[in-house]
């Protein structure tokens, strides 16, 4: 910019402290980036075991309803695969009722085949709801930064959401997706 521009902007009025703050300071104190005070050994790493701990139990929470959804959507698959697997001669050739008077090594082959075919949209299928539910309950956001641990006088991210996972904040139901 050349100097008749800046002169437009009132650039050549300012004070040389006005001109070192880039912005006005926050109103609410907890907003502010003041320095924090760092916890000692001893407290850091004890904080660290809980955080680490807390972030551990959120991950096997999540992974724990990812294999239930998944199970519970990817059945039909399973039980196809499994059918077709248990009455195929070359492979388990079960002496079940079922598989000697219904299934083949033809039909069993066909249930192996289907089974496979139809398990990409179920994982899909399965995905989509795995995530519109995590999205919905918030549950990425109760994993906790290291900086709880490092540094005294950190809010937990489920504290000033309202609510352990932000569960307790009503639900916004204005987000769409569409998969």
């Amino acid at each position: 910019m050349s100097r008749q521009d800046t002169e437009d902007f009132g650039v050549g009025n300012l004070s040389e402290k006005s001109r070192m703050l880039p912005s006005l300071p926050p109103y609410d104190m907890d907003d502010q980036l003041l320095p924090r005070e760092r916890r000692s050994t001893w407290c850091c790493l004890a904080w660290t075991l809980l955080v680490a701990t807390m972030n551990l139990l959120v991950f096997l929470m999540n992974l724990l309803l990812m294999f239930v959804i998944f199970t519970i959507v990817l059945l039909p698959t399973i039980v196809v695969v499994y059918f077709g697997f248990q009455c195929h001669s070359q492979v388990l050739h079960s002496a079940a009722h079922y598989c000697k008077s219904f299934l083949d090594d033809n039909s069993s082959s066909a249930l192996i085949i289907l089974g496979f075919v139809i398990m990409s949209p179920l994982i899909v299928v399965a995905m989509a709801i795995y995530c519109s539910l995590a999205r919905r309950l918030r549950l990425f956001l109760c994993f906790q930064p290291y900086s709880r641990a490092v540094y005294k006088g950190v809010k937990w991210c489920w504290y000033e959401e309202g609510g352990l996972c932000s569960c307790a904040r009503g639900w916004n139901t204005q987000v769409k997706a569409w998969v």
